[in-house]
């Protein structure tokens, strides 16, 4: 099911995708950061974040740690099979506001998520 800009819903959202979003509605760290690669890439704004150490810091700085919640907008195709662009609305003690998250996935997990200004 599509909306009128071209967005999916919820059913089209890739388990690990929607492990990451679960997570961060639950506050629940741990499973935030095993739903990311080892080896994983995360870009929120330019700032550079690699591997799990990466994203742990990351999650505590400015996900998790702000408290924030993801309200899942819609869900669109990437340039490639392995990427897709997750629009939320994000609440929370940090950023607030409609963000695209914009996620490549390799098997079941997230290899990069970058977040743009």
């Amino acid at each position: 099911m599509s909306d009128t800009n071209g967005m999916s819903l919820s059913s089209d959202v890739p388990i690990p995708v929607q492990r990451f979003i679960d997570a961060t509605n639950a506050g629940d760290a741990e499973a935030l950061t095993s739903a990311f690669t080892q080896d994983a890439f995360l870009s929120d704004c330019g700032r550079e974040f690699h591997g799990h150490d990466g994203v742990s810091a990351w999650d505590r700085t400015d996900n998790i740690g702000e408290g924030s919640h993801f309200d899942l907008l819609g869900v669109k195709p990437g340039d490639t099979p392995q990427e897709v662009v997750v629009t939320v609305m994000v609440t929370g003690e940090g950023f607030t506001g409609t963000s695209d998250l914009a996620f490549t996935l390799r098997g079941e997990s997230i290899s990069r998520l970058v977040i743009a200004p």
